[in-house]
């Protein structure tokens, strides 16, 4: 009973000694009292738009292709051979009566056709003939007016670029030249383009620096009564038997009358031509074969999409003489074709081999020229197949503003002249020549 007693005292007691001896850690953390929430008045945010459907593009219908080609038609045939006295007979009908030496020139005109398998036909005739007289009035080595003067001027460009002292210069031109002369006497008495020639061939040979200044450089490039190119005559004679034997270098030939009328012949008539009027084969003598042809093709490319391109007759640039590629140095032409691709239907690869042709008569022939014509007839035009060019000449020798119309008018002129001597070939209209 009494321990009982002491049990039950002793309870409170340990009950506030455990009190007494509970760690702080041990204690719970009483509650954070929560902060007051702050709602601030919002601006309700509107549901995004649906995107708008898209506008359908309209998509171009294909452009209608053009009809396949027809088979292009066969190159002209080759002349049958030609006998020179037919030739002659026609010259002696048709040449200018008061002409020196008129036999003479028919019958170098014989030899010549008969060489190049040129017709004996009065038009072929007369249109050399209108050369000759507005080359050379029918001289063999026509006189250049101010020659002397022209060629003395260059002579110092020469000097100058070469920093040559004038002194020494005078030095080597006070010199006895090969025909006994001194080569200044030579340069103040000239007169015709064969002296020049003669002139510098000798200055080359015999002057000291003359290799030096001259070499290749001759300022002849043209000569003779039809005022043909010496490369022209350098490469006619790789090419065909020249008909007179023994025969001197091409720039000797040219200026003889033989070799004039000879070169100037094959310039101006032998190569295939589809022009309707002489005057075109006038003025390709002046800018080169087919340079009308070429000149009507650059004038319907421009129609067709509206750049500009002058009608100078070369649908390719050339460096040296050689035509460049156009992927390298694009053409006016290359462009404008490349534009018309589509319509055409001819790829590139084959535009620049077509244009490649643009100095033969093949071009005629090719894909490139037919549907180029072909677009133009399903578009409503009716383009000419030919055009003068538009090309103004430069030369020391020209002292006025001349051009290829010019030159190519010119000549016409004197042929429709020569046409009316003949009294037995029928009259050929001036809109129109037989095959020329």
């Amino acid at each position: 009973m009494n321990t009982s007693l002491r049990l039950a005292a002793l309870v409170p007691v340990m009950a506030g000694l455990a009190a007494c001896t509970t760690l702080p850690s041990d204690r719970l953390p009483s509650a954070p009292t929560p902060a007051p929430v702050i709602t601030l008045p919002t601006t309700p945010v509107p549901a995004p738009m649906p995107a708008p459907a898209p506008v359908p593009v309209p998509v171009p219908p294909p452009l209608p292709a053009l009809p396949p080609l027809p088979p292009a038609p066969p190159p002209p045939p080759a002349s049958p051979p030609v006998s020179a006295a037919d030739v002659r007979a026609v010259a002696l009908r048709v040449l200018p009566p008061n002409i020196a030496e008129r036999s003479a020139w028919a019958d170098d005109i014989a030899t010549s056709f008969a060489a190049l398998s040129i017709p004996a036909q009065t038009h072929k005739v007369c249109a050399l003939a209108a050369v000759i007289e507005q080359e050379s009035t029918w001289q063999a080595d026509p006189p250049v007016a101010n020659l002397a003067k022209v060629a003395a001027a260059e002579l110092d460009k020469k000097r100058t670029r070469y920093g040559i002292p004038k002194p020494v210069f005078d030095l080597a031109m006070a010199r006895t030249s090969p025909n006994g002369k001194t080569f200044q006497h030579r340069l103040d008495t000239l007169r015709t383009e064969r002296e020049l020639s003669l002139l510098f061939e000798d200055m080359i040979r015999e002057i000291p620096m003359g290799t030096t200044l001259f070499e290749g450089q001759n300022p002849v490039k043209t000569g003779g009564s039809t005022q043909v190119s010496v490369a022209f005559a350098s490469e006619q004679m790789r090419e065909k038997p020249y008909p007179w034997r023994p025969a001197g270098t091409p720039r000797e030939e040219v200026f003889k009358r033989r070799g004039g009328l000879y070169f100037g012949a094959a310039m101006l008539l032998d190569y295939p031509v589809s022009y309707n009027r002489m005057l075109y084969r006038f003025a390709d003598y002046n800018a080169g074969r087919y340079s009308s042809r070429n000149a009507a093709v650059q004038s319907l490319l421009s129609q067709l999409t509206g750049q500009k391109l002058d009608p100078d007759g070369d649908l390719l640039r050339y460096k040296g003489g050689e035509p460049v590629s156009p992927r390298t140095e694009p053409s006016q032409a290359w462009r404008a074709l490349l534009a018309l691709q589509a319509e055409l239907g001819v790829n590139a690869a084959q535009i620049e081999r077509d244009l490649k042709l643009e100095k033969q008569f093949a071009f005629e022939q090719s894909p490139t020229y037919r549907r180029l014509y072909q677009l133009a007839d399903k578009r409503g035009l009716k383009p000419p197949r030919e055009q003068l060019p538009d090309i103004e000449l430069n030369s020391p020798k020209i002292t006025r503003k001349l051009t290829t119309a010019w030159f190519a008018e010119r000549c016409e002129m004197r042929y429709r002249v020569c046409m009316a001597r003949d009294t037995v070939a029928p009259p050929v209209p001036a809109a129109s020549d037989p095959r020329p």
